[in-house]
């Protein structure tokens, strides 16, 4: 099955559409999506504006980088750990 991605101002208009009386199952229908990516959406993004959408998508992002930075730093730690443990 191929996989669409829609963009966040995409996922915010569909959002609106469903806010203005537009059915989920006629949304899924016309956008290509399951409900259940409807619903993920909306409680993911719902009450959400553009500049909060990127902002959010900003900070996952920083997330996921200081997170890759701690493990590598920890895998150092033990790298150094057991080359000093080691009896030369």
């Amino acid at each position: 099955m191929k996989k669409i991605r829609h963009t966040d101002s995409q996922i915010l208009g569909i959002l609106k559409q469903n806010e203005m009386g537009k059915s989920v199952p006629d949304l899924c229908r016309e956008h290509g999506m399951s409900s259940a990516c409807f619903y993920q959406w909306r409680s993911k993004y719902g009450g959400m504006d553009a500049s909060l959408m990127k902002r959010m998508k900003e900070l996952e992002e920083e997330n996921r980088r200081l997170k890759k930075m701690y493990a590598e730093e920890r895998l150092m730690g033990v790298i150094a750990r057991e080359a000093l443990e080691k009896k030369w």
